[in-house]
């Protein structure tokens, strides 16, 4: 089970550059983790003891909502990131899910070009939860001859 100071820790050196954009905390930085890892699925990266990565995924119905990807900033160029949504489209093809979806803050600039190269299309902008968001998604091709094993 991820260790949830870690991932605390994690979620505030990641977003620790958007949060001086922005007039709030971002909402990962805000994020109830002991809730996120009792109620949904988190995989973290880890490098020795410490937590580089990690990934909060929820399903929803056949959707997979991506609700967290966070690198820490010294594991950023690596890499890293896109293993992370791999993993995030391998679990929604394994659960059977018909595609995956996320929303980022429109501040977050680097994230508006960074999801679009990995195939993800925006598909609106609203304000939400007090943040103004931008939603994207993307099929989850399916892998029919492939086993996955994740967290229980």
């Amino acid at each position: 089970m991820p260790d949830v100071a870690a991932l605390e820790d994690l979620a505030r050196s990641a977003y620790s550059l958007y949060a001086r954009r922005m007039d709030r905390p971002p909402a990962p930085v805000v994020a109830d983790y002991s809730a996120a890892v009792r109620e949904h699925q988190v995989w973290v990266a880890e490098e020795g003891d410490r937590v580089l990565g990690m990934l909060v995924l929820v399903p929803e119905d056949d959707v997979m909502l991506l609700e967290n990807v966070a690198v820490h900033p010294d594991a950023q160029g690596r890499g890293l990131g896109r293993d992370l949504l791999a993993l995030a489209e391998r679990e929604a093809a394994r659960q059977r899910m018909t595609e995956i979806r996320l929303y980022t803050n429109e501040v977050m600039a680097e994230n508006l070009a960074y999801y679009p190269r990995h195939g993800y299309v925006e598909t609106g902008r609203a304000e939400q939860d007090g943040y103004h968001r931008v939603f994207f998604r993307k099929p989850v091709v399916e892998r029919s001859d492939t086993t996955f094993r994740g967290p229980t």
